[in-house]
């Protein structure tokens, strides 16, 4: 563990830097929106790279507007026309995406500052967020604590409210595999039979088997290969941006990546509902990354392990409210390997 200062914020706070290390990975954390700030792993050859997208400085997280390796909350994902009705009263949201109040608003909690602690093999990071913050009821107290050890790194997501309030976490972290380029020569499964189809606004209609469509990844597909097909999901999200629903509960597989190039291996357990793949659509080289980088699209793809988007106006989907006396409570592990033998070239198509 070594901890090391990472900036200030514009009121004088200053930021902080974990770096947590186990065999030959090294993960980085910031106390400013429980950021995921760095992810270094070998190739199948034993070369080290940075796996995660992210930035150099303090600043260029405070410029962000894509939520790069951010813990977003109060809720993730959209609520659609940012409002919902709980225990008969209606709470009103901000709307930053289009009618939608996405990631819990544009003060969400990737722009706030987290106290950090140490705890055995990495890091507690801890939120206060008060009653009304965002439109969202309850004072809730949130946790999310990194540990790297031999079983990868695991995020467990805590809180608890003085109020009924709805909630749900995640990490938005970007992975290239490859450590630059574009993750369409990625090759992703996802072992889901349903996913969340979406309307024009990406706020869900129903849910549809993935069977004959391009969001059918049960079996390993190269992700570039139906990237563009003229279906009306992908043309809505402008690539993958979907929820797929996992079945099956407690830890259990949700995704798979492999890097044929590098031969280096993801793999995302968890004990959430679903997982939302994000082919990195918006990333438009508007803001500029590790290494004086600009971001384009398909330059990282987000996995995020959550709740159903829009689930407090969807009683038909798992509830999201959390009430004084409960916990919520989740777990997601990202476990990082290799093939063993890289391929000689990307694969083509």
């Amino acid at each position: 563990m070594q901890r090391e200062p990472f900036g200030s914020l514009p009121d004088g706070r200053g930021v902080e830097r974990y770096v947590l290390r186990s065999g030959d990975l090294e993960v980085a954390v910031l106390t400013y929106g429980a950021v995921l700030q760095s992810v270094r792993a070998p190739d199948a050859q034993g070369a080290v790279a940075d796996v995660a997208l992210g930035y150099d400085d303090l600043a260029g997280y405070l410029g962000d507007s894509t939520y790069v390796g951010a813990v977003v909350g109060r809720f993730a994902n959209r609520i659609a026309g940012g409002r919902f009705v709980l225990d008969d009263a209606e709470h009103v949201l901000p709307q930053n995406h289009g009618t939608s109040c996405l990631h819990g608003g544009p003060e969400g909690f990737h722009t706030r500052l987290w106290s950090g602690r140490e705890v055995p093999g990495g890091v507690e990071l801890t939120l206060t967020s008060p009653d009304g913050d965002m439109g969202f009821p309850g004072a809730l107290t949130a946790t999310v604590r990194y540990v790297l050890d031999d079983e990868g790194l695991t995020l467990t997501y805590g809180a608890t409210t003085d109020r009924a309030t709805v909630v749900n976490l995640t990490n938005h972290a970007y992975w290239n595999l490859a450590g630059g380029g574009s993750i369409e020569d990625h090759v992703l499964e996802l072992p889901a039979e349903r996913f969340v189809a979406v309307d024009d606004r990406l706020i869900p209609t129903e849910l549809s088997p993935v069977t004959g469509t391009p969001l059918d990844f049960r079996s390993p597909t190269r992700v570039g290969d139906r990237l563009r097909e003229a279906t009306a999901q992908l043309r809505y999200a402008q690539g993958y941006d979907h929820a797929w629903v996992l079945d099956g509960e407690g830890l259990r597989r949700a995704a798979r990546v492999t890097d044929p190039v590098s031969g280096r291996v993801l793999e995302v357990l968890t004990d959430q509902p679903s997982v939302q793949f994000y082919s990195g659509n918006f990333l438009d080289g508007s803001v500029v990354g590790r290494g004086g980088r600009a971001y384009r699209q398909g330059d990282g793809l987000c996995l995020e392990t959550q709740h159903l988007p829009d689930s407090p106006n969807r009683p038909d989907f798992p509830s999201t409210t959390l009430r004084p006396g409960q916990t919520y409570a989740t777990r997601t592990t990202f476990r990082f390997g290799t093939t063993g033998r890289p391929a000689l070239e990307p694969a083509s198509g």
